[in-house]
């Protein structure tokens, strides 16, 4: 496939620039101005570091999903720094890429599923949240090439949402999904033209093509900017179409049989209580048999990482390239009873990789402090020398971490939040379950109804590692969970649990979910500068809930 730019005449090896001349009086310019570019920078010309952005869809972390990926632990993680404490702050595609790209917690960027009633690319996104993402800073103030490739938001591409022909703000190069991942048989839009592919391996695999172009653009970019790349791969994500190659790999692998595999979920709010315990035979050999196809998936994954650091390091740019790894969310397989999925709140679908190289980060690093995947965007200016100041995000940036800083005052708790999807009306092939159920399963085991609505808090301190979780439903369901003496989250110890912690900790959920920008990034329950009374500030009063009860 031949690389082409998005506006005609655009950069080749060794051709004009199509961005603003990177002189020492510019540069000192954009500095005045309040660019890119510390002092230290301009006073040296020297060259802003390049990122690259590799994002999975559907990858767990809990479960082994990098089990598969021995090259790329080897070449980012080894080289680099992992995170053992990533999340995602919703666990669904739109939602948490939505939140990858603008920094910001759902309730921000009001993208809350996948549909285009949930914002999922809609024109209100388009119109108040995409101008003002962490690529178009990159590239109209800090004179970034940006390159996309892959999958992008669910519901990019929909003819109500503008079709192939949009091109979101901020990227040079677009190379961009028709709607949720395929392998075969599918439609890029490449740079607002669109493309069909069919189903010949050798030119068709998604993977693979997104793997190509990316080599293409290191190979026909301008040297004269930095840049920064994000490749959006298909894999792990259904319908797990494994390379003809590994079609057979993984045979003797099964879904793991951990401490909640198969159990009743006793204690948990209404969808997960519904779930039939145990698994029929059927179900179980279909999630196996996804399992094993997800990790087939992920071998042509490993194989675009190895072939891009190699590409990085043939041109001499692998020294002066940031590479992060992660994932949209995590996934289940029987945990719960629950066959296959996302959307819970549960370790197995918010936690993911996230594994991070670069220049002035030491070699075979683990991190255990809390991130998540509003920090990326954060991370990323901060790394082109922008002030997250200037920005409405809600994440913090982690250079300081990966450069090893010490003293570093951290955060001690995350948001995750969800919105159900489905219709209020009953399901005809499931008539025992409450309306709106959806992603139900042939036994009416259903992963998801429009009531399906939740905020947490997880919490990561010295002496604690907590969630706690509120529903809007009928209930008024609380979870709370010590992961500590419960990692598998098979125990929900609201009852047991002291009264005030629990009070703190609504209070905490209260805050965080009416949060924005450095409000975001207040003292935690259990962090010294802790304030219920910051409360009073927000909402006048402070109340013990905060959704408001209404029929299932």
């Amino acid at each position: 496939m031949r690389l082409l730019p998005l506006a005609p005449g655009g950069p080749r090896r060794g051709s004009p620039r199509h961005l603003p001349s990177c002189s020492p009086a510019l540069l000192l310019l954009l500095l005045l101005l309040g660019g890119c570019l510390g002092v230290s920078a301009v006073a040296a010309g020297s060259r802003r570091p390049n990122v690259v952005l590799l994002l999975t869809d559907d990858q767990d972390e809990v479960l082994g999903g990098m089990t598969p990926l021995k090259k790329t632990k080897a070449l980012i993680g080894e080289m680099g720094m992992t995170f053992s404490s990533a999340y995602v702050p919703s666990a669904l595609c739109c939602p948490s890429r939505a939140s990858i790209l603008t920094g910001k917690y759902p309730h921000n960027h009001h993208v809350v599923n996948n549909t285009l009633e949930g914002n999922c690319s809609s024109r209100s996104w388009q119109k108040i949240q995409e101008p003002n993402t962490f690529p178009a800073i990159l590239r109209s103030v800090c004179g970034y090439q940006t390159f996309f490739a892959g999958k992008y938001l669910n519901e990019y591409g929909a003819p109500d949402a503008g079709g192939l022909e949009h091109v979101p703000p901020g990227w040079s190069y677009w190379y961009a999904l028709e709607k949720n991942s395929k392998y075969y048989n599918y439609t890029l839009s490449i740079n607002g033209k669109a493309r069909k592919h069919g189903e010949n391996y050798s030119v068709d695999y998604l993977t693979d093509v997104l793997a190509n172009v990316s080599l293409d653009f290191l190979e026909y970019k301008s040297n004269s900017e930095p840049f920064f790349m994000m490749i959006s791969t298909p894999a792990p994500h259904s319908p797990w179409t494994a390379a003809p190659q590994y079609q057979k790999t993984f045979q003797n692998v099964f879904a793991p049989r951990n401490k909640n595999f198969n159990i009743h979920g006793t204690n948990k709010h209404w969808l997960i209580r519904q779930a039939k315990t145990p698994m029929t035979n059927s179900s179980i050999q279909f999630l196996d048999n996804a399992f094993r196809k997800r990790w087939q998936t992920l071998l042509s994954v490993d194989d675009l990482v190895e072939k891009l650091v190699k590409r990085l390091e043939f041109n001499g740019e692998l020294n002066n390239t940031y590479i992060f790894y992660t994932s949209d969310n995590g996934y289940h397989t029987g945990q719960f009873s629950l066959p296959i999925d996302k959307r819970q709140l549960y370790e197995f679908d918010i936690k993911v990789p996230l594994l991070v190289r670069g220049p002035g980060i030491k070699p075979n690093q683990t991190s255990k402090m809390l991130v998540a995947n509003i920090d990326l965007g954060p991370t990323i200016l901060d790394i082109a020398g922008y002030s997250l100041n200037k920005t409405q995000m809600d994440g913090m940036s982690l250079l300081p971490i990966l450069k090893g800083a010490s003293n570093l005052t951290w955060r001690s708790d995350v948001l995750v939040e969800y919105q159900g999807e489905g219709r209020n009306v009953t399901d005809p092939t499931c008539p025992s379950l409450s309306p709106g159920v959806s992603q139900c399963f042939p036994d009416c085991v259903c992963e998801d109804a429009y009531n399906n609505t939740y905020a947490c808090v997880r919490t990561m301190a010295a002496l604690w590692n907590l969630q706690y979780c509120e529903f809007d439903d009928q209930e008024v369901f609380v979870e709370v969970y010590n992961l500590t003496a419960d990692p598998d989250q098979i125990t929900n110890i609201v009852k047991s649990i002291d009264p005030d912690l629990l009070g703190k900790m609504n209070y905490r959920l209260m805050m965080l979910q009416s949060c924005s920008g450095p409000t975001c990034r207040t003292p935690g329950v259990f962090d010294p500068g802790f304030d219920p009374r910051l409360m009073f500030n927000n909402h006048g009063s402070v109340r013990t809930r905060r959704f408001s009860k209404r029929p299932l």
